[in-house]
């Protein structure tokens, strides 16, 4: 009995998560991205992002959903290149933790930023635990990052949240990212490592467009 519980959670998974749907997901994150930037009084301080390494956005964010007594998402992470932008899209896994949702809802959009290249590091390994292997905080809202705290300034990533049209900084204590190998090979038609795909010369894919646009027309510091 145990057996087939654990295969039918898997198979859901597979059905909401499964293969095809990459491009949506890319989408539904420059739309994130789009959406928490037009409000610059309740959204991510400029200053913060334009001082950020690498940006991950897991759309629609899955709370208590196949995991019990976690969550579960999937989204995409961009970092910056040398004279070029942002990179090409690298697909990323957020798995269980204690997420202490500060404003609720059952779906919810998660963001990060990485502030420096401690946490790229670890962002690009092949697991990683948000607060006990890197450095996390509940990042500040509004125009600009005045008003955080020592914490959030000498944190490696700083998250965010956004459920019911309502955007805040969040807790992903005792989260796990890994890279989504599935949706790599879907998108690139072969197997990449998230490395090879953003620190690399990998080309960003037509259906990344809008997603690798949204983060330039935000913050378009190269480098």
């Amino acid at each position: 009995m145990k057996m087939c519980t654990v295969a039918s959670l898997v198979v859901s998974v597979g059905l909401v998560y499964g293969a095809g749907d990459a491009a949506k997901r890319l989408d539904a994150a420059a739309d994130v991205m789009a959406d928490i930037m037009a409000s610059p009084d309740k959204g991510i301080p400029q200053d913060l992002l334009d001082k950020s390494e690498c940006v991950v956005v897991v759309p629609g964010l899955k709370k208590g959903a196949f995991i019990v007594g976690g969550k579960y998402g999937k989204g995409f992470m961009s970092c910056r290149k040398a004279g070029a932008g942002w990179s090409a899209p690298a697909g990323i896994r957020v798995e269980g933790g204690s997420f202490g949702f500060q404003i609720g809802g059952s779906e919810t959009d998660v963001v990060l930023l990485v502030m420096n290249m401690g946490g790229v590091k670890k962002l690009l390994s092949s697991k990683f635990t948000v607060g006990a292997d890197a450095s996390a905080a509940a990042g500040p809202v509004g125009r600009t990052s005045e008003a955080a705290t020592d914490a959030q300034m000498h944190a490696e990533i700083l998250t965010y949240s956004r459920a019911r049209g309502l955007f805040a900084g969040i807790s992903l204590e005792g989260a796990t990212l890994r890279p989504d190998d599935d949706s790599n090979k879907e998108l690139y038609s072969k197997p990449l490592t998230n490395a090879e795909i953003v620190q690399g010369s990998t080309p960003t894919p037509a259906v990344a467009g809008k997603f690798i646009g949204s983060l330039n027309k935000y913050s378009s510091r190269r480098g």
